[in-house]
């Protein structure tokens, strides 16, 4: 179902979340802001997407994201949050941030620990890792939409 919405393209400004990707869980997220959440279709499944992103028109790398209420937080706002597979030297809060999300991995889910959340996060950051090595995806890594504005 989630793949009637695939290719989706989104940019914004990233914005602070609630500051749990990289204190609490060791993986540090790029959040947009709610008008961009906003344009999501409305009924685009929640869940765990993968595809490709860059910052300030920079080189494009792989990113996983969490589109949804994520549960175990209780979230009352749904939230795009997108965690590129890339070690940056700094916050970039303020930046403009392009995404395609090209395949989804699952739905949200609860998770009864922060150990098993975490772990969650882990395989799924490993099977976007493994998806996006198909040639059907690597196109999109090259797509005009990443050039600069």
């Amino acid at each position: 179902m989630a793949e009637k919405y695939l290719p989706h393209y989104a940019e914004g400004e990233v914005v602070k979340g609630f500051g749990r990707g990289s204190k609490e869980l060791g993986i540090p997220t790029a959040n947009f802001p709610e008008n961009v959440v906003e344009k999501l279709p409305a009924d685009m499944p929640t869940g765990v997407y993968y595809g490709w992103a860059n910052v300030d028109g920079g080189e494009v790398h792989k990113m996983c994201m969490s589109v949804g209420w994520n549960p175990y937080y209780k979230n009352t706002k749904k939230t795009m949050e997108t965690h590129i597979m890339h070690k940056f030297q700094d916050d970039f809060y303020g930046s403009r941030l392009k995404i395609v999300m090209v395949g989804y991995i699952r739905p949200m889910s609860t998770f009864v620990s922060l150990d098993e959340l975490i772990t969650a996060i882990k395989n799924d950051i490993s099977e976007t890792d493994r998806k996006l090595q198909e040639p059907e995806t690597q196109h999109y890594k090259d797509n005009n939409f990443f050039a600069s504005s």
